[in-house]
């Protein structure tokens, strides 16, 4: 039987940290975060994803909120981060110092089990239906909000259609929910952004680094909050979690050749995304401090360290169909591993959108690395006013209620206020690999 410990295998061969990245910053402001969390009422919007549901953990780990509002659009995954929470609450609810247990046992910055406020709700609802307006009408306002809402898959650039949905869900919804937030303003707001941003080359990283300029519009009216950051290892629908559903469908892996991500474990991300929510000011946008040469991994080092990690072994492939003829001669052994070990396919990327490296500012970036021990944060973001930016949705809108529009309109309109969108078109999606 084939084990594999996620936790431990992030830690020793992708993040290669033994503890939290945000152990040094939870402690350095650990008074400064519970005077702004213990007691404020929360509401994490796509709270049920890889980040948002680390955020409402790291939030209960180490904290004491009076209310956590969760809403999703994704039922089940709403009800099992209920259970995961249930089952670990803990049963001293007097007790919310931040413990010393540490990242070691995968329990992050404070381990210890949760603490779940007696107003804690789940609602899977669309923040871009009208329900949601009803909802926040009824149980808002809330000192805290977080938006992790997000399409975040460079695949997602399919055509135009796809590309709308992107844009809806990225952009337009998070300026939706601003709207609703200037008459409710809150402490804190929040909303996840990406290292696609910085320089971006696809249109994930373009309606992200829109959605920036969009909800910093308002950064003079409400608190406003983002952070880019590394891939989050094995988080929902990435690369690395998808090879351990082929594995368990005994199915060939597929892995591109020559792309280096930064990585933060599941935890890191919803601490990091919590530091900066309520440490942050108004305007800033955080990233991790990791170093290029040291903390910047291939995936193709990964895959063959996850195979061997697993007792598999890699054997390589050089196309699609190689590979699939390898796995029915590897399905056909009596044993798990076949003395070849398990097949995957090594390719060189040739698809849109894709870039060989990833970044967390730009040259021009103005960035303070002095305030937080790990993090950094470029202080200097583009600002437009909010009738320029409806007057950039309006012409979006435009392109997209034309039946005859293209993916390359959409790409032009966001190149023209998007400066430094270069995007990378070759013709070919993810969708054509494995």
């Amino acid at each position: 039987m084939i084990t594999f410990d996620i936790e431990k295998f992030v830690r020793k061969y992708m993040t290669k940290r033994p503890e939290s990245l945000l152990k040094a910053d939870f402690e350095k402001y650990s008074a400064e975060m519970h005077a702004r969390i213990d007691g404020k009422r929360m509401l994490v919007i796509g709270g049920a994803g890889t980040i948002g549901s680390n955020y409402v953990k790291a939030a209960l780990r180490n904290f004491r909120p009076a209310a956590m509002y969760v809403v999703d659009i994704d039922e089940n995954s709403l009800t099992e981060l209920t259970r995961e929470l249930r089952a670990g609450e803990r049963l001293n609810h007097e007790t919310h110092e931040i413990h010393e247990k540490g990242e070691e046992d995968g329990e992050g910055v404070g381990g210890g089990g949760f603490y779940v406020p007696a107003e804690y709700i789940t609602e899977p609802i669309d923040l871009g239906s009208r329900l949601f307006e009803k909802f926040f009408a009824a149980h808002g306002p809330f000192d805290i909000v977080a938006n992790f809402a997000a399409r975040k898959h460079v695949r997602a650039e399919r055509d135009v259609h796809s590309i709308e949905a992107m844009c809806e869900t990225n952009v337009f919804m998070a300026k939706k929910l601003l709207d609703i937030l200037v008459k409710n303003p809150p402490e804190a707001f929040f909303c996840v952004s990406t290292d696609k941003a910085a320089n971006p080359v696809n249109v994930m990283g373009a309606t992200k680094k829109l959605m920036e300029e969009t909800i910093m519009a308002y950064s003079d009216m409400l608190p406003i909050k983002t952070a880019r950051f590394a891939n989050v290892a094995f988080s929902n629908g990435s690369l690395p979690i998808g090879w351990l559903n082929r594995i368990a469908k005994h199915q060939p892996l597929s892995c591109p050749l020559g792309i280096r991500r930064f990585f933060v474990s599941p935890i890191e991300s919803g601490e990091l995304c919590l530091a900066a929510s309520v440490l942050a000011d108004s305007g800033d946008i955080v990233y991790p401090k990791l170093d290029e040469n040291k903390d910047m991994i291939p995936f193709d080092a990964v895959v063959k360290d996850m195979l061997a990690d697993m007792g598999l072994g890699c054997w390589e492939c050089k196309s699609s169909d190689e590979a699939k003829e390898a796995m029915e001669e590897y399905n056909h052994e009596i044993h798990e591993r076949h003395e070849k070990g398990y097949p995957c396919e090594f390719f060189g990327s040739d698809t849109s959108g894709e870039k060989s490296f990833e970044e967390f500012y730009t040259a021009t970036d103005e960035k303070d690395e002095t305030k937080f021990v790990n993090l950094g944060v470029v202080k200097n973001s583009k600002k437009r006013s909010v009738e320029e930016v409806e007057g950039i949705f309006k012409r979006l809108h435009a392109v997209f209620d034309n039946a005859g529009s293209t993916k390359a309109e959409v790409v032009e309109v966001l190149g023209e206020y998007l400066p430094n969108f270069h995007h990378i078109e070759k013709g070919k999606g993810l969708d054509s690999r494995m």
